[in-house]
């Protein structure tokens, strides 16, 4: 599996609005994006992934969908990002298949040993910082958490990449990298960046020569 160093989450006010955005991160250079709608018809949502799936697979980009098990097979993405409170990721397998990718939403030890022990593909770890793009925000953890929980992983054999998210920016991506995770989840700061093509090139360059650390 090609890994998501660069993970753009959806954003926008309409659905319209996250296509529009998928497109740009897409043009920038983005490896991996999410659609990520919330409250929005099944009909509208199930539209917008069609779209977004069509320009992501022309251009070799991973599409993930958020939640939604159902639209994810119906619109062949390239997996799906399951919630804390979303479907159970075993089953999830069942629907998709083996070739499709499965990640998950953790916030403690405890719920990446619960993820990787339903064989998820990788793992959202956050919220590093405090971030508007998400309601509900699970407590946040600083870059201490993340040292803690790798080092466990690497302890116990665990090869499933984890991908930090929450309020990062460029500037703590060394720190984070340091701390052993493959790659980081982007929405905000790649949206307040006047030059988003410039930005992502950035974070490539950061990420240029993966570092490994032994604990």
């Amino acid at each position: 599996m090609k890994q998501p160093k660069i993970y753009y989450i959806s954003q926008g006010s309409t659905p319209e609005q996250h296509l529009e955005h998928i497109k740009k991160m897409v043009d920038a250079g983005s490896i991996w994006v999410q659609l990520r709608l919330k409250n929005t018809p099944k009909k509208l949502h199930l539209q917008t992934a069609l779209r977004a799936q069509e320009y992501c697979k022309d251009r070799k980009v991973n599409l993930i969908i958020n939640d939604n098990v159902e639209i994810a097979k119906i619109v062949d993405a390239a997996g799906v990002h399951l919630g804390k409170q979303d479907q159970d990721p075993v089953l999830a397998r069942k629907i998709l298949g083996n070739d499709k990718i499965i990640g998950g939403t953790a916030n403690t030890w405890e719920d990446c040993k619960s993820l990787i022990d339903k064989e998820v593909d990788y793992i959202g770890l956050g919220p590093f910082r405090f971030t508007t793009t998400k309601k509900n925000l699970s407590p946040t953890l600083g870059i201490a958490p993340y040292y803690t929980i790798i080092q466990k992983m690497h302890k116990q054999s665990y090869n499933i990449p984890i991908v930090a998210i929450g309020g990062i920016t460029l500037t703590d991506i060394a720190a984070l990298q340091k701390a052993g995770v493959w790659g980081i989840a982007l929405s905000g700061y790649l949206h307040q960046q006047p030059n988003i093509h410039q930005a992502i090139k950035e974070i490539k360059e950061t990420f240029k020569s993966p570092q490994f650390y032994e604990y």
